[in-house]
């Protein structure tokens, strides 16, 4: 089972990654104010991470594959890691799906 482990950045703003069963990142969010914010970013990711339509993929200026995962309303709330094939970034966006519905949370700012 994946797990949503919250932290703090240097500039204060809370920020979850989605990790999956073997620690790897596979979703980061962007950055929050407030905690509460924070969990609801969670939230967002455990409902919209089943639709494949909130799946948003993407080629970086490195010719990278990566994916981001946009709410109902069009903002992004997670992107993930950059992949070497459009197959990687494929099994990212399941792992995403798969991990997210259950996942603990750890808070690590406690």
């Amino acid at each position: 089972m994946g797990k949503f482990v919250i932290t703090q950045r240097v500039n204060k703003e809370y920020q979850f990654n989605l990790k999956a069963n073997n620690g790897e990142n596979i979703l980061t969010s962007e950055g929050y104010i407030q905690k509460a914010s924070c969990h609801k970013g969670i939230e967002s990711v455990k409902i919209n991470s089943q639709e494949d339509s909130r799946y948003d993929k993407r080629i970086a200026v490195n010719d990278k594959d990566y994916f981001v995962l946009k709410a109902r309303n069009g903002e992004i709330i997670g992107k993930s890691q950059f992949y070497s094939s459009k197959a990687a970034m494929e099994s990212g966006i399941l792992s995403v799906k798969n991990n997210a519905p259950d996942a603990e949370i750890i808070d690590e700012t406690l």
